[in-house]
């Protein structure tokens, strides 16, 4: 690859977590090019240049985040050294780490935005269809092991899971868990649920 395209590459990298750091810190009504310029230490035309207006830019970060996560939870549902439970306890971890890092604020501040913008709806839709389909891709093949899911279709899984998870999230934000909600803790619980179907016992806790 040439050294210009390296070089492009590199500092549409470096504007995409200024971006993200930006709108983890004032959210989406408070992000402008300006503090992400800033915050990536470049000229403001550099975002012109790479990204051409503020929604192609955060559009642009969160398919990049969640590019990565999506490869990183393939990576965790086609080990077969871990045991659903194990793997769904796993995921748990994953979004108390995508909490953290600003991710899960990026995206419910996108998902409010794509309410009333097409444009942005588009993006969202497909990149939360990658997470639907990953989770029907494990529903199905635990079928082939187990059977019949209950009175479950694999799509029907794939549409709980993702509600439960992305609702969670928005809730988690609201300040619920502070209030006395038990979010993700009953998130955890279905790992119990699952561990119980392959015959061991639930963690305590």
């Amino acid at each position: 690859m040439a050294r210009a395209a390296v070089k492009k590459i590199e500092t549409s990298t470096s504007l995409l977590e200024a971006a993200k750091k930006v709108l983890r810190r004032a959210g989406y009504a408070g992000l402008s090019t300006r503090e992400v310029a800033a915050e990536a230490a470049v000229p403001l035309s550099q975002i012109h240049y790479h990204f051409g207006s503020k929604q192609n830019m955060v559009l642009e970060l969160f398919e990049y985040l969640n590019a990565q996560l999506l490869d990183r939870q393939n990576r965790l549902f086609e080990d077969p050294s871990l045991k659903l439970s194990e793997q769904w306890s796993r995921a748990c971890d994953y979004l108390d780490e995508d909490i953290a890092s600003g991710y899960v604020r990026v995206l419910q501040e996108l998902i409010a935005v794509s309410w009333h913008d097409a444009e942005v709806a588009k993006v969202i839709r497909a990149g939360l269809m990658g997470w639907i389909d990953l989770i029907v891709g494990v529903a199905r093949r635990t079928e082939q092991m187990i059977g019949p899911l209950g009175p479950f279709s694999a799509e029907e899984v794939g549409a709980i899971a993702a509600s439960s998870f992305i609702g969670g999230e928005s809730l988690f934000l609201l300040g619920l868990e502070k209030k006395g909600s038990p979010i993700r803790a009953s998130l955890r619980r279905v790992g119990d649920l699952i561990r119980i179907a392959e015959g061991s016992s639930p963690e305590k806790g």
